[in-house]
């Protein structure tokens, strides 16, 4: 599923859609308005390949998350900034980084 165009004045998923949704995605956290999940690589060269491919699909599906990359690990966070909480976008985009991560 692709991610739909991100415009303002649709309302944040609410506390249960949200909760419902983070049932599907393996390992990730929620807080508050955003959700995210740390990954683990063995060294600098794996983590900027996982990193580069979460570009390519944050350019591809225009909805970019919040990235800290250290030499083994990449904290991946996400949430709609036009609406400041959570959307369906943040749960497909989740789950692909999922995908990305097991190739």
């Amino acid at each position: 599923k692709r991610c739909k165009p991100c415009e303002g004045g649709m309302p944040p998923f609410t506390n249960a859609k949200a909760d419902s949704l983070m049932q599907q995605l393996d390992g990730w956290q929620r807080f508050d308005r955003l959700i995210g999940k740390t990954y683990h690589f063995k060294d600098f060269c794996e983590t900027m390949a996982f990193v580069n491919a979460i570009a390519w699909l944050a350019h591809r599906e225009d909805h970019h998350p919040e990235l800290s990359v250290s030499y083994n690990s990449c904290q991946v966070e996400y949430t709609t900034h036009a609406i400041h909480g959570l959307s369906e976008n943040d749960f497909i985009c989740a789950a692909k980084v999922d995908m990305l991560f097991k190739i």
